[in-house]
């Protein structure tokens, strides 16, 4: 019952702020439409929305791991993650970087979410579409030459299970063409938090780990891909693993964290 319960406020206060964050964020493209070639500031906007969602839901706990590189803000990275749900977003909020997000365009369709991405400067994606590819490519390197850093998920899509999905080559080809170094992000816990195909949220702790930037001079698409997958992977067993110990309350091996970092 308690979950329950604490679901409905949580799907509650996501759709009322939504609905408070429309016209704030709307005002905020407006003003920043000439100004911010890199959205930066409007993408600050979103994140905030993501961060509030998640402070005052009592089902989540966040945690973060690791820093941004010191010269993050003033120079651009591909920022790549693993995709376990759809609360991965709201994690990767709580980690105060800029960055303008690539997404499937059917979230930009959906009501009051999509209008707050458009107004967030989210760059839409629809998969399938070689028109539609190349337009978000043009549009990542204008982020990217306006030192504002991108962020995708490379599986392309949420992995089922706690194994992760083959990485597509999109963000690394993206990263070399533009000559821009990628940033691994590796998160665990919010298949539990949002968990896929249920109405109710999760009442988990979730992890978000910053490693170490990849160079990606000398690098082939390939390889590049190769050495991202690694990294990632091998971080998110690290964090399943060091959680489960500390989290003995959850029955789920998925879940991690302990604290919630806003």
């Amino acid at each position: 019952m308690r979950r329950v319960l604490f679901s409905i406020w949580t799907w509650f206060e996501f759709l009322s702020m939504s609905v408070l964050m429309v016209p704030v964020m709307g005002s905020a493209a407006l003003l920043h439409r000439a100004k911010d070639p890199g959205r930066r500031v409007r993408g600050q906007w979103m994140r905030r929305y993501g961060r509030w969602c998640s402070a005052l839901t009592p089902l989540w706990h966040f945690r973060t791991e690791g820093e941004a590189p010191a010269d993050f803000g003033t120079k651009a990275y591909v920022v790549i993650s693993n995709h376990e749900s759809n609360a991965d977003p709201f994690l990767l909020c709580a980690l105060h970087m800029d960055m303008r997000w690539v997404a499937k365009e059917e979230i930009f369709k959906l009501p009051l979410l999509g209008a707050l991405m458009r107004f967030g400067g989210d760059i839409k994606l629809r998969r399938g579409d070689a028109g539609s590819v190349k337009q978000m490519f043009d549009e990542c390197k204008s982020t990217l030459g306006a030192g504002v850093s991108v962020m995708l998920f490379p599986e392309g899509t949420r992995s089922k299970t706690p194994e992760l999905l083959p990485f597509k080559d999109g963000a690394f080809k993206l990263a070399l063409e533009a000559g821009v170094d990628v940033l691994p992000l590796a998160l665990a816990g919010t298949r539990d938090c949002m968990p896929k195909g249920q109405g109710w949220m999760g009442d988990a702790h979730a992890v978000v780990r910053v490693l170490e930037p990849i160079r990606t001079q000398g690098h082939t698409v390939e390889s590049l891909k190769q050495l991202a997958f690694e990294r990632i992977s091998g971080a998110v067993k690290e964090l399943r693993v060091s959680v489960a110990a500390q989290n003995g309350a959850v029955s789920s091996p998925a879940l991690v964290g302990s604290q919630v970092t806003q």
